[in-house]
């Protein structure tokens, strides 16, 4: 078999060949002008000017036909009976024939050569210009961005749609924000089928139960519930009716009983009321929204071709998306739902593929799933049951847009739930708008930490003495089980992998500059045993659930402290009360420091003395201390009764796990 060859042979395009001023041997030809009738003196140089090289070709034809009848002419002349020479006879047959022969064609000539100069001088300048443009998103969007939300907006500026023009032809980038929303159907012009979203009988255990005896049941739930007629909470899985299939499954993933969130979403959830479900991180409520979706998608006919999905779940993370269809499949599996993951970073055209197969249930990030709904992947006429969890986390990355776009292509009598660990005022107030009649449930303090987590604060001198605390720590952190560790940068995380793996460690990590492909194997990995310490940014602090992590570091503080109880929320997970949360903290971050003293006195944790002392150095937590005092102590003597009130709870913990372990 003969290699490709290069060019138009090579492509195999069926024409005929033109003439290229580029090639490195002259063509052949019949008859070759002597050098003076040449305007160049080779035949390799480039001409531009179509019309010059025309009169050129003309010229040199005259000019060597002329040569020719003076030669012969004066060769007559002299010596008309001398023997001819072959080769003037030769020549003399050539020159016949070129005077025989038609001109070219001045048209078809030039449109030739334009066709060759117009092609591929284009080509390269839009191909350069695309390369130029690409290269400029890609650094203009990755240039000091250390946050995950950041990092997603620059994996998507990098598709060549995200790319536009200014006025003087230089390459700008798109706002990843701008995202064209979908227009909201018309519901009025749609005859949709009626559907039952209500399938909870109250137990007799349950309505037997007094007005006073609810309100302590959920007092020692912790759970503070705001709407009206608000189902009873549920003490076990058999509360709430669950098929025998379906209770198998959960049995299989050792639920044994309900948390505190679902003990009171579930009932809400399945009389097919909505909610606002504000929990702790870790507190279960992926299985609170899922395993009501499992009855709601059973009660409706199948689908058939070109149809669903019937239950839609949004995300705003692809860790947390991924996560969420996780735990989707394993209650599915027991009645043979499809589940489908729609995310950046994976293959659209098998996302497409499998849409277009068809699925009950879809968890999708925003953006993704408004492309699949432009390419006509999916339609929502079917879908009947909405979740958007970590609402407010969508709301700040700025997917407010997207979100009212997905909403506006659900039918307005679905069933809608928002869930999350936080809910800030103002996202509550855009929750509500598209939500009907909704029931608020809270479990515990809005942004408070989880209290079966154990944490532990370390203020160190300076940043230089965080490393090696970690390195001496880590053992014994890796005997418990595995350990992630929370940096701030993606170069910090680099730098850790890099100093761990060089003492040995099996460690990796995780930021936003690696791809999804590399993002799910390194997770795997960690979660098979692979691996047991995981660097990671603030990408990994939502979602990620790992029951082997009982150990949290963090390397470098949180930007906030909602983001800090997400960070620490991926141990201690769905009740495990092992995990271990250390924060390093210097001298520099006294700021931070008084909002974590708040934040571990709410949720009943020791506080030290250093981080106390620290915490004072901040004029604002020291002023808020001078006020809640009435202003009439001086601030060395609250600082006084501050240090006897950490004192007296610190020895009232210790005592009450002295007692503790006693009784065991």
């Amino acid at each position: 078999m003969s290699k490709r060859k290069f060019g138009f042979e090579g492509f195999g395009i069926n024409r005929q060949a033109t003439y290229n001023f580029e090639r490195s041997q002259p063509p052949q030809r019949l008859y070759v002008p002597p050098p003076s009738s040449r305007a160049h003196g080779h035949d390799n140089y480039e001409d531009t000017d179509l019309d010059n090289i025309e009169y050129e070709g003309e010229g040199g034809g005259e000019d060597a036909a002329r040569e020719s009848g003076d030669d012969g002419s004066g060769g007559g002349g002299e010596g008309g009976d001398e023997e001819i020479d072959p080769l003037d006879a030769f020549m003399e047959g050539i020159h016949e024939e070129m005077r025989a022969a038609p001109p070219p064609k001045p048209k078809e000539k030039v449109e030739k050569y334009k066709d060759d100069d117009e092609d591929d001088p284009m080509e390269s300048f839009l191909r350069a210009k695309k390369d130029v443009g690409l290269t400029l998103a890609s650094d203009a969007l990755h240039a000091g961005y250390d946050s995950d939300e950041e990092v997603y907006a620059a994996a998507k500026a990098v598709d060549a749609g995200m790319l536009e023009y200014d006025s003087d032809d230089n390459p700008i980038v798109l706002d990843k924000k701008k995202i064209e929303p979908i227009p909201a159907l018309d519901h009025s012009e749609i005859d949709y089928e009626p559907f039952n979203k209500d399938f909870y009988e109250e137990k007799e255990s349950i309505s037997g139960m007094s007005e006073q005896d609810v309100a302590d049941y959920r007092k020692s739930l912790a759970i503070r519930v705001s709407g009206f007629d608000v189902p009873r909470p549920v003490k076990i899985f058999d509360d709430c009716g669950f098929s025998s299939q379906l209770m198998n499954a959960i049995a299989k993933q050792g639920y044994e009983k309900p948390t505190s969130i679902q003990c009171q979403a579930l009932p809400i959830v399945l009389s097919g009321r909505d909610i606002i479900g504000i929990a702790k991180t870790g507190s279960g409520k992926t299985a609170a929204f899922v395993l009501p979706m499992i009855m709601h998608i059973m009660d409706q006919p199948e689908l058939v071709k070109e149809e669903g999905p019937i239950g839609v779940i949004c995300a705003p993370t692809r860790e947390l998306a991924h996560q969420i269809y996780l735990e989707c499949k394993k209650f599915a599996k027991s009645h043979g739902i499809r589940v489908s993951a729609v995310y950046g970073g994976m293959s659209k055209l098998e996302q497409f593929k499998e849409l277009k197969a068809g699925c009950e249930i879809v968890v999708a990030t925003p953006g993704r799933l408004i492309d699949m709904l432009k390419m006509k992947a999916l339609t929502m006429l079917r879908a009947t049951y909405l979740v958007l969890d970590e609402a407010d986390r969508m709301f700040d990355l700025g997917f407010e847009p997207q979100i009212r776009s997905i909403v506006g292509q659900i039918r307005p009598d679905r069933q809608t739930l928002l869930f999350s660990a936080t809910m800030p005022r103002k996202v509550e107030k855009l929750a509500r708008e598209i939500l009907s009649d909704p029931v608020r449930v809270t479990v515990g303090e809005v942004g408070m930490a989880n209290e079966d987590i154990t944490q532990v604060v370390h203020v160190i001198p300076s940043d230089a003495e965080k490393l090696p605390w970690l390195i001496e720590k880590l053992p014994s952190l890796i005997d418990e089980g595995d350990v992630l560790v929370f940096a701030s940068k993606k170069a910090a995380v680099d730098e850790i992998e890099s100093q761990l793996s060089q003492r040995a460690f099996k460690v990796a990590a995780l930021h936003g500059d690696k791809d999804q492909a590399s993002r799910m194997e390194i997770l795997q990995k960690f979660k098979s045993g692979t691996y047991h310490v995981l660097i990671a940014t603030d990408v990994a602090a939502r979602g990620l659930d790992i029951k082997s992590i009982k150990s949290v570091v963090n390397f470098d503080i949180a930007r906030d402290m909602d983001m800090h109880v997400h960070r620490i929320g991926r141990t201690g997970r769905a009740g495990d009360k092992d995990g271990v949360a250390y924060t390093l903290i210097t001298q520099k971050e006294a700021r931070f420091a008084g909002e974590l003293v708040n934040s571990l006195i709410a949720a009943g944790q020791n506080v030290s003395t250093e981080l106390m002392d620290l915490a004072m150095k901040d004029g604002r937590f020291r002023s808020k201390r001078d006020s809640r005092k009435g202003g009439m102590l001086s601030s060395s003597f609250n600082y006084f009764v501050w240090t006897l009130e950490v004192l007296v709870r610190n020895i009232s913990l210790s005592l009450s796990l002295s007692l503790t372990h006693t009784e065991l």
